[in-house]
Protein backbone atom coordinates (compact mmCIF):
# COMPACT_ATOMS: atom_id res chain seq x y z
CA UNK A 1 0.00 0.00 0.00
CA UNK A 2 1.37 3.43 -0.94
CA UNK A 3 1.68 5.77 2.00
CA UNK A 4 1.25 9.51 1.94
CA UNK A 5 4.16 11.49 0.58
CA UNK A 6 6.46 12.91 3.25
CA UNK A 7 5.71 16.62 3.79
CA UNK A 8 8.40 18.83 2.35
CA UNK A 9 10.50 20.86 4.77
CA UNK A 10 10.19 24.65 4.69
CA UNK A 11 11.84 26.04 1.59
CA UNK A 12 15.11 27.88 1.89
CA UNK A 13 14.89 31.46 0.62
CA UNK A 14 18.39 32.53 -0.43
CA UNK A 15 19.74 31.48 -3.81
CA UNK A 16 22.77 29.85 -2.18
CA UNK A 17 20.65 27.69 0.10
CA UNK A 18 18.36 26.78 -2.79
CA UNK A 19 21.28 25.76 -4.99
CA UNK A 20 22.75 23.68 -2.16
CA UNK A 21 19.36 22.00 -1.75
CA UNK A 22 19.27 21.10 -5.45
CA UNK A 23 22.88 19.89 -5.36
CA UNK A 24 22.06 17.65 -2.41
CA UNK A 25 19.02 16.27 -4.21
CA UNK A 26 21.14 15.43 -7.24
CA UNK A 27 23.88 14.01 -5.02
CA UNK A 28 26.54 16.12 -6.69
CA UNK A 29 29.57 17.42 -4.81
CA UNK A 30 30.67 21.04 -4.99
CA UNK A 31 33.76 19.98 -6.92
CA UNK A 32 31.76 17.94 -9.45
CA UNK A 33 29.30 20.79 -10.00
CA UNK A 34 32.17 23.23 -10.40
CA UNK A 35 33.82 21.06 -13.05
CA UNK A 36 30.54 20.72 -14.94
CA UNK A 37 29.88 24.47 -14.84
CA UNK A 38 33.43 25.61 -15.58
CA UNK A 39 33.85 27.17 -12.15
CA UNK A 40 35.72 26.29 -8.93
CA UNK A 41 34.61 24.47 -5.82
CA UNK A 42 35.61 27.56 -3.84
CA UNK A 43 33.26 29.75 -5.86
CA UNK A 44 30.41 27.26 -5.52
CA UNK A 45 31.01 27.20 -1.76
CA UNK A 46 30.93 31.00 -1.58
CA UNK A 47 27.64 31.09 -3.53
CA UNK A 48 26.03 28.50 -1.27
CA UNK A 49 27.09 30.25 1.93
CA UNK A 50 26.02 33.67 0.66
CA UNK A 51 29.54 35.09 0.54
CA UNK A 52 29.27 35.59 -3.21
CA UNK A 53 26.29 36.69 -5.32
CA UNK A 54 26.17 34.68 -8.56
CA UNK A 55 25.53 36.37 -11.87
CA UNK A 56 22.34 35.62 -13.75
CA UNK A 57 24.36 33.57 -16.21
CA UNK A 58 25.90 31.53 -13.39
CA UNK A 59 22.51 30.83 -11.79
CA UNK A 60 21.18 29.53 -15.09
CA UNK A 61 24.32 27.52 -15.78
CA UNK A 62 24.24 25.83 -12.38
CA UNK A 63 20.50 25.17 -12.73
CA UNK A 64 21.09 23.53 -16.09
CA UNK A 65 23.80 21.24 -14.75
CA UNK A 66 21.61 20.33 -11.78
CA UNK A 67 18.68 19.59 -14.11
CA UNK A 68 16.43 22.00 -12.22
CA UNK A 69 12.86 22.18 -13.64
CA UNK A 70 12.11 25.37 -15.60
CA UNK A 71 9.62 26.73 -13.06
CA UNK A 72 12.18 26.26 -10.28
CA UNK A 73 14.87 28.00 -12.36
CA UNK A 74 12.73 31.13 -12.23
CA UNK A 75 12.53 30.73 -8.46
CA UNK A 76 16.34 30.58 -8.27
CA UNK A 77 16.66 33.76 -10.34
CA UNK A 78 14.16 35.62 -8.16
CA UNK A 79 16.02 34.49 -5.03
CA UNK A 80 19.23 35.87 -6.54
CA UNK A 81 17.59 39.22 -7.25
CA UNK A 82 16.99 38.78 -10.98
CA UNK A 83 13.86 38.76 -13.10
CA UNK A 84 12.49 35.37 -14.23
CA UNK A 85 14.03 34.22 -17.50
CA UNK A 86 11.22 31.89 -18.59
CA UNK A 87 7.71 33.11 -19.41
CA UNK A 88 4.57 31.17 -18.48
CA UNK A 89 2.33 31.53 -21.51
CA UNK A 90 -1.29 30.29 -21.29
CA UNK A 91 -1.84 27.36 -23.61
CA UNK A 92 -4.78 29.14 -25.26
CA UNK A 93 -2.65 32.18 -26.12
CA UNK A 94 -2.50 32.87 -29.89
CA UNK A 95 1.29 32.47 -29.78
CA UNK A 96 0.69 28.81 -28.89
CA UNK A 97 -1.44 28.09 -31.99
CA UNK A 98 1.28 26.13 -33.79
CA UNK A 99 2.09 24.13 -30.66
CA UNK A 100 -1.56 23.23 -30.08
CA UNK A 101 -2.00 22.25 -33.72
CA UNK A 102 1.04 20.00 -33.56
CA UNK A 103 -0.20 18.27 -30.41
CA UNK A 104 -3.66 17.76 -31.93
CA UNK A 105 -2.06 16.19 -34.98
CA UNK A 106 0.01 13.91 -32.77
CA UNK A 107 -3.04 12.81 -30.78
CA UNK A 108 -4.97 12.08 -33.97
CA UNK A 109 -2.07 10.01 -35.23
CA UNK A 110 -2.36 7.69 -32.24
CA UNK A 111 -6.02 6.86 -32.90
CA UNK A 112 -7.69 4.51 -32.21
CA UNK A 113 -5.29 4.12 -29.29
CA UNK A 114 -5.95 6.53 -26.38
CA UNK A 115 -3.67 9.56 -26.07
CA UNK A 116 -3.97 12.84 -24.19
CA UNK A 117 -2.05 15.99 -23.27
CA UNK A 118 -1.56 16.71 -19.56
CA UNK A 119 -0.26 19.78 -17.76
CA UNK A 120 1.74 19.87 -14.54
CA UNK A 121 -1.39 19.36 -12.41
CA UNK A 122 -2.54 16.36 -14.51
CA UNK A 123 -5.36 18.38 -16.01
CA UNK A 124 -6.31 17.12 -19.47
CA UNK A 125 -5.63 19.82 -22.05
CA UNK A 126 -6.47 17.73 -25.13
CA UNK A 127 -7.48 14.14 -25.88
CA UNK A 128 -8.33 11.94 -28.84
CA UNK A 129 -11.29 9.66 -29.56
CA UNK A 130 -9.55 6.67 -28.00
CA UNK A 131 -9.71 8.36 -24.61
CA UNK A 132 -13.42 9.07 -25.08
CA UNK A 133 -14.02 5.34 -25.52
CA UNK A 134 -12.45 4.53 -22.15
CA UNK A 135 -14.45 7.25 -20.37
CA UNK A 136 -17.78 5.60 -21.10
CA UNK A 137 -19.61 5.09 -17.81
CA UNK A 138 -17.55 7.60 -15.80
CA UNK A 139 -19.63 9.79 -13.49
CA UNK A 140 -20.49 12.98 -15.46
CA UNK A 141 -19.41 15.08 -12.47
CA UNK A 142 -15.82 13.90 -13.02
CA UNK A 143 -15.99 14.94 -16.67
CA UNK A 144 -16.68 18.59 -15.92
CA UNK A 145 -13.77 20.85 -16.92
CA UNK A 146 -11.05 20.92 -15.97
CA UNK A 147 -10.81 17.15 -16.39
CA UNK A 148 -8.11 15.69 -14.19
CA UNK A 149 -6.57 12.37 -15.22
CA UNK A 150 -5.59 11.32 -11.68
CA UNK A 151 -9.03 12.07 -10.33
CA UNK A 152 -10.80 10.25 -13.18
CA UNK A 153 -8.53 7.22 -12.89
CA UNK A 154 -8.51 6.78 -9.10
CA UNK A 155 -11.98 7.96 -8.10
CA UNK A 156 -14.42 5.15 -7.21
CA UNK A 157 -16.95 6.74 -9.60
CA UNK A 158 -14.34 6.95 -12.33
CA UNK A 159 -12.22 4.24 -13.94
CA UNK A 160 -11.14 2.61 -10.67
CA UNK A 161 -13.85 -0.11 -10.50
CA UNK A 162 -13.02 -1.21 -14.05
CA UNK A 163 -9.23 -1.41 -13.65
CA UNK A 164 -8.48 -5.07 -12.97
CA UNK A 165 -5.00 -4.54 -11.52
CA UNK A 166 -6.05 -1.43 -9.63
CA UNK A 167 -3.75 -1.83 -6.61
CA UNK A 168 -0.66 -1.99 -8.83
CA UNK A 169 -1.79 0.83 -11.12
CA UNK A 170 -2.75 3.04 -8.19
CA UNK A 171 0.65 2.48 -6.60
CA UNK A 172 2.34 3.40 -9.87
CA UNK A 173 0.39 6.66 -10.22
CA UNK A 174 0.87 7.75 -6.61
CA UNK A 175 4.60 7.01 -6.80
CA UNK A 176 4.77 9.12 -9.94
CA UNK A 177 3.16 12.04 -8.12
CA UNK A 178 5.50 11.57 -5.15
CA UNK A 179 8.52 11.88 -7.47
CA UNK A 180 7.14 15.16 -8.80
CA UNK A 181 6.47 16.48 -5.30
CA UNK A 182 10.08 15.76 -4.40
CA UNK A 183 11.12 18.27 -7.09
CA UNK A 184 8.33 20.86 -7.14
CA UNK A 185 6.91 22.91 -4.27
CA UNK A 186 3.45 22.87 -5.84
CA UNK A 187 0.53 23.47 -3.48
CA UNK A 188 -2.07 22.43 -6.14
CA UNK A 189 -0.19 19.20 -6.84
CA UNK A 190 0.13 18.46 -3.12
CA UNK A 191 -3.62 19.06 -2.65
CA UNK A 192 -4.39 16.73 -5.57
CA UNK A 193 -2.14 14.03 -4.13
CA UNK A 194 -3.78 14.28 -0.71
CA UNK A 195 -7.20 14.04 -2.36
CA UNK A 196 -6.66 11.08 -4.68
CA UNK A 197 -4.51 9.07 -2.25
CA UNK A 198 -7.41 9.24 0.18
CA UNK A 199 -9.97 7.72 -2.18
CA UNK A 200 -11.35 4.34 -1.06
CA UNK A 201 -9.84 1.38 -2.88
CA UNK A 202 -12.35 -0.94 -4.61
CA UNK A 203 -12.27 -4.57 -3.49
CA UNK A 204 -10.04 -6.36 -1.03
CA UNK A 205 -6.50 -5.02 -0.99
CA UNK A 206 -7.20 -2.76 -3.94
CA UNK A 207 -7.75 -5.39 -6.63
CA UNK A 208 -11.03 -7.03 -7.55
CA UNK A 209 -12.04 -10.20 -5.80
CA UNK A 210 -10.56 -13.05 -7.90
CA UNK A 211 -13.80 -14.95 -7.42
CA UNK A 212 -15.95 -12.12 -8.77
CA UNK A 213 -17.76 -12.74 -12.09
CA UNK A 214 -15.54 -11.89 -15.01
CA UNK A 215 -12.41 -11.48 -12.93
CA UNK A 216 -9.13 -12.13 -14.72
CA UNK A 217 -6.88 -14.84 -13.20
CA UNK A 218 -3.33 -13.79 -12.41
CA UNK A 219 -2.00 -16.19 -15.05
CA UNK A 220 -4.30 -14.99 -17.82
CA UNK A 221 -2.78 -13.77 -21.12
CA UNK A 222 -4.00 -10.23 -20.39
CA UNK A 223 -2.02 -10.10 -17.16
CA UNK A 224 1.17 -11.56 -18.61
CA UNK A 225 1.06 -9.86 -22.01
CA UNK A 226 3.68 -7.28 -21.05
CA UNK A 227 6.07 -8.73 -18.44
CA UNK A 228 8.62 -6.02 -19.27
CA UNK A 229 6.33 -3.15 -18.12
CA UNK A 230 3.29 -2.73 -15.90
CA UNK A 231 0.12 -2.70 -18.03
CA UNK A 232 -3.12 -0.99 -17.17
CA UNK A 233 -5.82 -3.64 -17.50
CA UNK A 234 -9.25 -2.14 -17.85
CA UNK A 235 -12.64 -3.65 -18.56
CA UNK A 236 -14.47 -2.11 -21.52
CA UNK A 237 -17.76 -3.39 -22.90
CA UNK A 238 -17.19 -6.84 -21.46
CA UNK A 239 -13.60 -7.14 -22.70
CA UNK A 240 -10.41 -6.65 -20.70
CA UNK A 241 -8.08 -4.28 -22.53
CA UNK A 242 -4.39 -4.16 -21.64
CA UNK A 243 -2.35 -0.98 -22.24
CA UNK A 244 1.23 0.16 -21.85
CA UNK A 245 1.63 3.83 -20.97
CA UNK A 246 4.26 6.04 -22.61
CA UNK A 247 4.96 9.70 -21.80
CA UNK A 248 6.62 12.24 -24.11
CA UNK A 249 7.79 15.72 -23.12
CA UNK A 250 9.38 18.64 -24.98
CA UNK A 251 13.14 18.85 -25.31
CA UNK A 252 14.79 22.00 -23.88
CA UNK A 253 11.60 23.93 -23.15
CA UNK A 254 11.93 27.72 -22.86
CA UNK A 255 8.49 28.35 -21.36
CA UNK A 256 7.13 27.15 -18.01
CA UNK A 257 3.83 25.99 -19.52
CA UNK A 258 5.54 24.00 -22.25
CA UNK A 259 8.02 22.48 -19.79
CA UNK A 260 5.14 20.94 -17.82
CA UNK A 261 3.17 19.54 -20.77
CA UNK A 262 3.27 15.80 -21.40
CA UNK A 263 1.72 13.62 -24.09
CA UNK A 264 0.62 10.29 -22.61
CA UNK A 265 -0.29 7.50 -24.99
CA UNK A 266 -1.73 4.11 -24.11
CA UNK A 267 -0.49 1.49 -26.54
CA UNK A 268 -1.96 -2.03 -26.82
CA UNK A 269 -0.07 -4.60 -24.77
CA UNK A 270 -1.50 -7.49 -26.78
CA UNK A 271 -3.08 -8.16 -30.21
CA UNK A 272 -6.53 -8.61 -28.66
CA UNK A 273 -6.53 -5.06 -27.29
CA UNK A 274 -5.42 -3.63 -30.63
CA UNK A 275 -8.14 -5.54 -32.47
CA UNK A 276 -10.83 -4.45 -30.00
CA UNK A 277 -9.91 -0.77 -30.44
CA UNK A 278 -9.85 -0.97 -34.23
CA UNK A 279 -13.25 -2.70 -34.20
CA UNK A 280 -14.67 -0.03 -31.89
CA UNK A 281 -14.01 2.77 -34.39
CA UNK A 282 -15.21 0.96 -37.50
Amino acid sequence: MTTAATPLPPRATGVGALLREWRDRRRVSQLELALRAGSSARHISFIETGRSRPSQEMVLRLAEHLDVPVRERNALLIAAGYAPAYPETPLDDPSMDALRAGMEQLLTGYEPFPALVLDGRYDVRAANRGVALLLEGVDPALLQPPLNSMRITLHPAGLAPRIRNFAEWRGHLLAQMERQLALLRSAPLRALYDEVSGYPVPGSGGDRDPAAPGAVPAHSPAHSAAPFALPMMIEHRGTVLSFLSTIATFNTPMDVTVSELAVEAFLPADPETAAALWNAVR
